[in-house]
């Protein structure tokens, strides 16, 4: 190994640079031994020592550290302005470790508009541990004093949310989180590092489901932890090691390529929303339609200040409630019935039905005659011809 360095030791200096060029390079030098200019699908599950105790390149073992699984939590941590960067095996995987920083008899806040495997992994799993929970109204930060309690230790919330795009003032939340003792959590997933970063805006921790727009092409499920929380930090590391559930090396591979291409795409699926927005507004068998970049989103302020663009999630309402909102997510063409979100194909759902019905009766229940929409990057006038034929049938 030429000079003896590290096979992944990191792209040098890159807070000096732009984010397209890390989302390139964090994380990925080129590999000194052949010159390739992509990082390698490291595939050992153990590697060679020099001596009894001393790792040759500093990994042992592959669930304790993989070269390809590095250069991923490396370039996740600087888009996300993080000094620490985890890789798992799906976003809940991502999501339970952090809820694992809790102890039974603890107390968390949930926003009353999460997404429903989070609320299922939190109601149905954690609570059997002994955690306990409520859903609030996070738009008001009162309601966090209000249900604030002595064994209230952590707030987690998304911004936009899922699927009800509601905005979250990140910065407020967490100064009121932190002045009463407690730990923060934002689910970044909609957002994307490229649209927003919480933590700079006071997040302890931020959380995402990899399989959306990180990793952007629907071939691989993951989920990732950022952080500069040091004694959060100390424990993802621990337990990601002590529980395993940690990214592959392929999946690792396929989220570094999906993220080299995170801005051009969140620029494209930003295009492409707004523009069905205004066709969506307009139309008269839509009752409502719900997206931050519309002036009267309740969050849109909100979003000019923490956010760089809109994103590619768009949610709408139908006049014909529950029977015309199925029919006509049944009705796409281009747009892909399926669940899901975040990739270069345009999907749609009925959350109520599909991605929430773990929700169905709780403080988090969705209106059914909601659709949900992941614009994707196609042709924008083949997804409007799209969605103006599957309106007419609702």
């Amino acid at each position: 190994m030429p000079g003896g360095e590290p096979l992944l030791s990191g792209f040098e200096d890159p807070d000096e640079y732009g984010f397209e060029t890390r989302a390139i390079r964090a994380g990925q030098p080129h590999d000194p031994r052949t010159g390739g200019v992509v990082t390698a699908i490291a595939l050992s599950t153990t590697f060679a020592q020099d001596g009894v105790g001393e790792p040759r390149f500093g990994y042992e073992y592959a669930r304790t550290g993989n070269p390809t699984r590095h250069a991923y939590e490396q370039c996740i941590a600087s888009l996300e302005g993080a000094t620490h960067g985890f890789a798992f095996a799906s976003g809940l995987a991502a999501e339970d470790v952090l809820l694992r920083h809790l102890k039974p008899g603890d107390h968390l806040l949930l926003g009353d508009d999460a997404y429903g495997g989070t609320f299922r992994l939190i109601d149905k799993v954690h609570a059997r541990a002994g955690l306990a929970s409520s859903a609030v109204d996070l738009t008001d930060t009162e309601s966090i004093r209000q249900a604030w309690t002595p064994s209230t230790r952590m707030v987690w919330f998304e911004t936009p949310t899922n699927p009800l795009l509601t905005v979250i003032d990140i910065e407020q939340v967490c100064s009121v989180v932190h002045e009463l003792g407690g730990l923060t959590v934002v689910d970044n997933t909609f957002a994307t590092p490229y649209l927003q970063q919480p933590i700079g805006l006071g997040a302890d921790a931020v959380v995402h489901s990899a399989t959306k727009y990180l990793g952007g092409h629907s071939d691989m499920v993951g989920g990732v932890v950022a952080t500069s929380h040091e004694a959060i930090a100390e424990h993802v590391g621990f337990v990601q090691n002590a529980v395993g559930a940690v990214a592959g090396p392929f999946d690792s591979y396929l989220a570094l390529r999906g993220i080299k291409t995170l801005p051009v795409r969140m620029d494209r699926h930003c295009e492409n929303a707004a523009a069905i927005v205004e066709v969506l507004i307009a139309h008269p068998r839509v009752s409502d339609v719900l997206y931050p970049g519309l002036e009267h989103h309740p969050g849109h302020d909100v979003a000019i200040r923490q956010m760089s663009g809109f994103g590619g999630m768009v949610s709408f309402r139908l006049a014909g409630g529950r029977e015309a909102a199925e029919k006509a997510a049944a009705s796409t063409r281009v747009f892909t019935l399926a669940e899901s979100l975040g990739a270069v194909e345009s999907l749609i759902e009925h959350p109520g039905v599909m991605t929430h019905a773990s929700a169905t009766g709780s403080a988090l229940e969705v209106p059914d005659d909601l659709i949900r929409i992941s614009v994707g990057i196609e042709s924008i006038d083949d997804l409007v011809d799209d969605l103006d034929r599957a309106l007419a049938t609702a």
